[in-house]
């Protein structure tokens, strides 16, 4: 399923709905009409980025790992949901996935050859704690104990996620996220995870996309649990943040030294034509897609035009003292970044660049100036780091295509450092060709090819084209 186009249409028209006159005649800040805005141009080449820039790739757990009933580890939601007929392409499961579990010296040693300096990856929540809750597994705390010892002695800084789409199966049998007591269950887990593997991570990040699991998982349903509901969506998606400021104060308790911050995909939202409407549209969305998650994590609030117009059961979800939590201060933000999203003056998508193999990939690597950018402009100079930013092709090793994606966003985030943004690394997705979530193996996003029988690796004309680039810490001419 296309993740990120569903997650766009999904908010498209529901939100504007519920927006004032005023609020919708005010342009997304950093938006404007891509017809008509002026947009620094790519470099021309060779730009050299800041010394001790994290250049670095992205996995996911349920993903990658594979070894879905070994040692301990007990189901996730994707797991049942995998599982279930008709849910993903093919009827494919992550049990094996890449077999990262077994192969994880042979990828650290891949990840050492790329010239990785860092490397986020996520937590299992099932795989250290099987029942959510209680004590954790020793022999899947072991797995990544390996694993970051592996990363630090091939000096590749760990960047671990603690939540990548796979709540316990038996907490969401106890109604997981849509209650409010999975906010203290995660940092419970997250607090368990800072004391055991703390004095080797120094970057945590609680959750990823957020909107990507309410959008999905709730509203459309298409990816665990897959339920088709939408305030029971935006409930679930206050727990999450809830569950967010809790681990962040946890991880203040523990007294461990580093940084935390979410990981959220945002999208610049541009209006299709110069029109009135087209704006307000383009607000409106805008609302949904980037302001909705941004404001309560980096101010501690939510827009008025979003809060004022939620269902009574949303706003009786949030209690006095949620937005103070949810806005603890963070020390970083890690963006998401793979498409933009443009909106007629009827609210419809329109598609103004190319496409990729993903058809909700909208290929556009001025976005991401644009969002980085209007970050700084909105928010502050909060430290940035982009940990998810790569497309799908149908190319095998020999993907120029990714090659030609990669430097132009690369340009970008270069671009927008240029222009005074904190930006301090760059996390390619993927590491390793991995399961796609509801298409399965049906796309393959990694620059390391995977086999999907023998699951045997092969670095790709992208691995070896980004391996220059970290050699060099910039692009070649």
């Amino acid at each position: 399923m296309r993740r990120r186009h569903v997650l766009t249409l999904a908010a498209v028209g529901a939100v504007a709905a519920g927006c004032s006159d005023e609020d919708k005649a005010k342009p997304p800040p950093g938006s404007g009409s891509p017809a008509t805005g002026q947009r620094p141009s790519l470099a021309a080449g060779g730009p050299a980025f800041p010394e001790g820039f994290a250049w670095g790739a992205s996995t996911s757990a349920y993903q990658v790992e594979g070894a879905a009933a070994e040692d301990g580890r007990g189901p996730s939601v994707w797991d049942t949901f995998s599982h279930q007929a008709g849910r993903t392409r093919g009827g494919d499961t992550g049990d094996v996935a890449a077999d990262h579990y077994h192969r994880v010296y042979e990828d650290l040693d891949l990840m050492k050859d790329l010239g990785l300096n860092s490397y986020r990856f996520s937590i299992s929540w099932s795989r250290v704690l099987p029942e959510g809750r209680g004590a954790l597994n020793a022999k899947g705390l072991d797995f990544y104990h390996r694993l970051v010892d592996g990363l630090l002695e091939r000096k590749i800084t760990p960047v671990a996620t603690l939540f990548h789409w796979d709540t316990p199966q038996a907490l969401q049998d106890k109604g997981g996220w849509e209650r409010r007591d999975c906010a203290q269950w995660f940092a419970d887990y997250a607090q368990q995870m800072f004391y055991s593997l703390g004095d080797k991570v120094s970057t945590w990040l609680t959750l990823n996309e957020p909107k990507s699991v309410v959008s999905l998982g709730y509203v459309a349903g298409v990816h665990a649990p897959g339920k088709k509901d939408r305030r029971l969506g935006d409930i679930v998606g206050h727990h999450l943040l809830l569950g967010h400021g809790l681990a962040v104060r946890a991880f203040r308790q523990t007294g461990r030294k580093g940084g935390i911050g979410a990981a959220l995909n945002l999208s610049p939202v541009y209006a299709a034509d110069d029109s009135a409407a087209a704006r307000k549209q383009a607000d409106a969305l805008d609302l949904e897609e980037n302001r909705r998650w941004l404001d309560p994590v980096l101010l501690g609030r939510y827009p008025d035009a979003w809060l004022d117009h939620q269902a009574a059961e949303v706003r009786a979800a949030i209690r006095d003292g949620d937005l103070a939590t949810i806005g603890e201060r963070t020390d970083l933000l890690a963006v998401q970044y793979y498409n933009p999203a443009y909106v007629s003056a009827n609210g419809g998508r329109v598609v103004r660049h190319p496409t990729t193999q993903a058809s909700w990939l909208e290929v556009y690597p001025d976005g991401l100036y644009d969002l980085l950018t209007r970050i700084k402009r909105d928010y502050g100079d909060i430290p940035l780091t982009i940990t998810e930013n790569g497309m799908p092709t149908v190319n095998d090793v020999r993907d120029d295509d990714r090659i030609a994606f990669l430097r132009d966003h690369f340009a970008a985030a270069h671009r927008a450092i240029q222009a005074g943004v904190k930006l301090q690394g760059f996390h390619v997705w993927s590491l390793l060709d991995n399961f796609e979530w509801a298409e399965g193996y049906s796309q393959r996003w990694g620059l390391i090819r995977v086999d999907r029988d023998t699951r045997d690796r092969r670095r790709k004309a992208s691995a070896e084209w980004y391996r220059g680039v970290i050699a060099r810490n910039g692009l070649d001419t």
